[in-house]
């Protein structure tokens, strides 16, 4: 849909004496008088929106308003959750962390990954730390062991002055898929056994059937 601006200009609002006009189907109409359109427009049961104050002359298009201004306040609020989204959340451990603090933390991360945001896990190193960085990565490598259900580093973590970060972004969900297994299992083999026959008579049965 063309984008209307969120102030604009309402049936009887339009003052202007022509307009150039656009269908309920985006097809062009053309320029008319503002009257003759306000006419096409009551006709349809729909409603005269200018899209266009600053051509010349203004642009007018037939819409339902009250449909087009309940779907653009619906994209707004999508658009506003995505961005709420895409926000980076920061959690800060320490070198020397206990393991309740550590499984508080986590938690923390988890829960942003469980709603959609990028988490930044910061290592904080004080003074002699620093010359150990392996330390800060062995508990980025817990962090991300924890938490491999829901979320994955988005590369290889980084040093930034005293600290050491590591991006955790969520794992798009996996569409779920169907069990296969028995669909792609072979048959198994009809054991039943055939319908049995009349016996046939023994060999001196035969024969003394024949000398009868």
């Amino acid at each position: 849909m063309m984008n209307i601006a969120k102030e604009h200009k309402v049936n009887e609002q339009i003052r202007v004496r022509q307009i150039r006009l656009i269908g309920a189907e985006g097809e062009q109409v053309g320029i008319i008088d503002t009257r003759d359109a306000m006419n096409m427009a009551r006709e349809a049961g729909m409603d005269l929106v200018m899209v266009s104050p600053q051509a010349v002359p203004p642009v007018c298009r037939l819409l339902d308003y009250g449909r087009f201004r309940y779907e653009q306040q619906q994209n707004e609020k999508e658009n506003r959750k995505r961005a709420r989204a895409q926000e980076v959340k920061a959690i800060k451990f320490r070198v020397k962390i206990d393991d309740h603090d550590f499984n508080t933390k986590t938690g923390h991360v988890r829960r942003f990954l469980e709603e959609g945001h990028k988490v930044k896990v910061t290592i904080m190193f004080r003074g002699r730390e620093r010359t150990h960085p392996e330390l800060g990565e062995r508990i980025l490598v817990r962090v991300a062991e924890s938490l491999a259900d829901i979320g994955a580093p988005e590369g290889t973590p980084s040093m930034m002055g005293m600290d050491m970060n590591m991006i955790m972004t969520p794992r798009a969900e996996k569409p779920a898929r169907k069990d296969r297994a028995a669909e792609d299992a072979p048959s198994a083999p009809d054991t039943s056994a055939p319908a049995p026959t009349a016996a046939e008579p023994a060999p001196s049965e035969a024969v003394a059937n024949a000398n009868a």
